[in-house]
């Protein structure tokens, strides 16, 4: 039976792997995409790439493997393993990093028991504090019996991992998307695992991290030079996509501008906001959360600080009244 994954660069023998999956299993959804970036250094995409259908990745080296994030649910992440398998065949993977602690990042690490997971140390410690409660935002989605499991390795800037001889580095670049967002950087591919500091094709969400410090995120990602970087979601990308995610984020600071200067609140400001082309983006409702953190963040507010409850209701208001579905 041939993969329901199809793969950028096929390789003799590996592309028939998913014989447990059929095409009904991805609903209205196509199915996850398994890119080969550089040689052994593969991208998990899963389309559309909207709310809860992240990207992930993983390296293969002689002996064993790395991986650079999990999925949102126990189906999407055994299919994750899936592709793993089919490239790596019985090689373990022996370490997994997590980008950011949001669930569609790590509720799969649970099914990584013999990898040594890796994050930024506020990944870790935002784990525990928030546990699984994403999972009360999006109530229709089969979670299965999900394991909450953080980083058992920590660490506050950089970290160097290695594949045999190929060096990947992690560096801390929040607040930005989150207070604990890192990237994985292997300089000699010029391949870049971006995690959601990157979206492509949607709508960048600031809820939890920072409109400043994400603009300074998008300076540094720029400054490494990647020609191929694998955003958090959507498909697979350049570099050129930095500068439409900055003159999205400086959209958003204008209009808060305005409107603090007008004493709007943020959800009137978004209601009257002209996105122009980013419109067409995925996911345009979170233009009320971001403007929330942008007027956190005008009012002199640390990066990072927790917002009220507004900032997720005006979100739902801004969409008609619904919580944004997660086809997850």
């Amino acid at each position: 039976m041939h993969s329901p994954f199809p793969s950028r660069r096929s390789r003799a023998g590996r592309d028939g792997y998913l014989t447990s999956t059929r095409a009904h299993d991805f609903g209205e959804l196509p199915p996850p995409r398994v890119e080969e970036l550089s040689a052994g250094i593969f991208g998990f995409v899963q389309m559309d790439g909207s709310w809860g259908l992240n990207n992930s990745g993983f390296i293969v080296g002689r002996e064993s493997v790395l991986a650079i994030d999990s999925c949102f649910t126990e189906r999407r992440t055994r299919w994750f393993l899936e592709a793993i398998r089919a490239q790596a065949g019985t090689r373990p993977v022996r370490a997994l990093v997590n980008t950011h602690h949001h669930g569609d990042h790590t509720f799969g690490n649970y099914l990584f028991p013999e990898s040594t997971i890796v994050g930024h140390e506020h990944c870790r410690a935002t784990m525990l504090a928030e546990g699984l409660g994403a999972r009360r935002l999006f109530p229709g989605v089969e979670w299965g019996d999900i394991v909450l499991t953080p980083p058992t390795v920590t660490f506050s800037d950089r970290l160097e991992l290695w594949v045999d001889e190929l060096r990947v580095e992690l560096i801390y670049v929040g607040p930005a998307h989150t207070t604990n967002d890192i990237v994985a950087w292997i300089s000699e591919r010029k391949v870049l695992f971006a995690g959601d500091v990157v979206f492509s094709g949607g709508t960048p969400f600031a809820l939890a991290g920072s409109i400043g410090g994400w603009l300074e995120a998008l300076e540094r990602i720029r400054a490494l030079g990647a020609d191929v970087i694998v955003p958090g979601h959507g498909a697979i990308c350049g570099p050129e996509v930095i500068d439409e995610l900055e003159a999205y984020l400086g959209l958003v600071l204008d209009a808060a501008r305005r409107g603090m200067e007008r004493g709007q609140e943020p959800l009137e400001v978004a209601r009257s906001t002209e996105l122009g082309r980013f419109g067409a983006w995925l996911d345009a409702e979170r233009l009320a959360s971001n403007l929330h953190r942008a007027y956190s963040e005008l009012r002199g507010e640390p990066r990072g600080t927790p917002l009220p409850a507004e900032a997720i209701t005006d979100m739902i208001a801004f969409n008609g009244g619904a919580m944004p579905r997660c086809l997850a």
